[in-house]
């Protein structure tokens, strides 16, 4: 099966290259791409190609060429041997690296431009544009939200792992300085632990048992709806916080919103939200709370794009290959706008430009997404 991928994928290589090649014309935009075309990830790199040529059938321009080279995954001798190649076919501007881990190894091609579906950052660097779904730009909107729904005392919840720096960074940046931060052992043994201590579980439990102890031995009617009352609890008092933000994904968020339902944390009290999760519809059957709400891309434009793929391609795209898709746009837009693409200044313009993921801006050389809040509720997504 690998080898008819490998296959496949060398004749999409050669078709992107004959195209190239068959034009005489010097008014073109030529395009590298970097992407792992064989190997652990060529599924991927064949996702990111379909994607390409999505954006190529809606662009119809004769004049615009993809040259796509097989970059492998954090593997300096194949990207840079991909971008030399690139380079040499006459392209300045190239859709990649996909992982930030190569940055530090393309930023020596300073004549040349990347446009990368990272989301490490949402400046530009010297030759670099970040176009994914940055953090600064999620949590803005989440700030925005909680403002909006008038809670005043939100908590900042993420683990303790190789991350926490980056995200201790961005929050600096951002300067939320009305925001608690509670960083937690992403060991769910230790978790909930941790969880009790931040929601006063066990001074709660000890609260509803003194109160259940003032009415059991009264006969009196209204002593008696008073300790029915206190029977459908399981904790009494107030937590200090009224909305969370939890900054983590899969099985680690499932197990911070499980530790949370344990502890008496009631939805309907405190607002429960999260970073993007890209419509993951597994938080709908293995979570016990099934109310949260996070910002996203455009959901609807989303899955318009993923349809059109799969009536093209007979299968579903990787997440990530829309941003390539908008990138492809992206550099279409500055190319046409102004003429030609020298030096990665061309890209910062005023103004909102809507791709495939929505509005967005880079305006002061910085990718500043709006970002759409969605709430997972009754096993949909709903945009809020």
């Amino acid at each position: 099966m690998k080898n008819k991928i490998v296959i496949f994928l060398s004749y999409i290589i050669l078709f992107f290259n004959t195209n190239l090649l068959s034009s005489e014309n010097n008014k073109t935009l030529k395009i590298g791409l970097l992407a792992p075309l064989t190997g652990e990830y060529a599924e991927l790199g064949k996702s990111l190609l379909y994607s390409l040529q999505l954006a190529l059938d809606e662009i119809n321009d004769n004049n615009v060429f993809i040259i796509p080279r097989d970059a492998g995954f954090n593997d300096k001798t194949k990207l840079n041997l991909a971008v030399q190649e690139i380079k040499d076919a006459g392209a300045n501007i190239i859709i990649g690296p996909l992982s930030n881990e190569e940055f530090d190894n393309v930023k020596k091609y300073n004549d040349l431009i990347f446009i990368s579906p990272s989301n490490i950052s949402p400046e530009f660097t010297s030759n670099i544009i970040s176009v994914g779904v940055s953090l600064e730009s999620q949590l803005l909107s989440l700030k925005s939200f909680i403002k909006k729904q008038n809670k005043k005392k939100t908590i900042i919840m993420f683990p303790e792992n190789q991350y926490t720096k980056f995200i201790e960074k961005k929050l600096d940046k951002l300067n939320l300085n009305n925001f608690k931060i509670f960083k937690y052992n992403p060991d769910p043994q230790v978790l909930t632990g941790e969880i009790e201590t931040l929601t006063n579980y066990s001074q709660r439990k000890k609260n509803l048992e003194l109160r259940k102890k003032m009415f059991q031995d009264k006969e009196d009617e209204q002593s008696i709806k008073q300790l029915e009352k206190l029977e459908q609890l399981y904790t009494l008092g107030e937590i200090n916080f009224d909305s969370v933000i939890i900054i983590d994904f899969g099985n680690n968020l499932k197990s911070v919103l499980t530790s949370l339902v344990y502890t008496d944390v009631d939805p309907n009290k405190v607002l429960l939200t999260t970073v993007n999760q890209w419509f993951d519809e597994s938080i709908f059957y293995e979570n016990t709370i099934k109310t949260i709400y996070y910002p996203s891309i455009n959901l609807k434009q989303f899955r318009k794009y993923n349809n059109n793929y799969f009536k093209k391609f007979s299968s579903y795209p990787s997440e990530i290959t829309i941003l390539t898709y908008d990138a492809l746009g992206l550099i279409y837009y500055a190319w046409r706008k102004n003429g030609k693409i020298t030096s990665i200044n061309d890209f910062s313009f005023k103004g909102k430009i809507k791709g495939k993921i929505g509005t967005f801006s880079l305006e002061d050389r910085q990718v500043t997404q709006d970002l759409d809040i969605y709430k997972t509720e009754n096993n949909k997504f709903t945009k809020f």
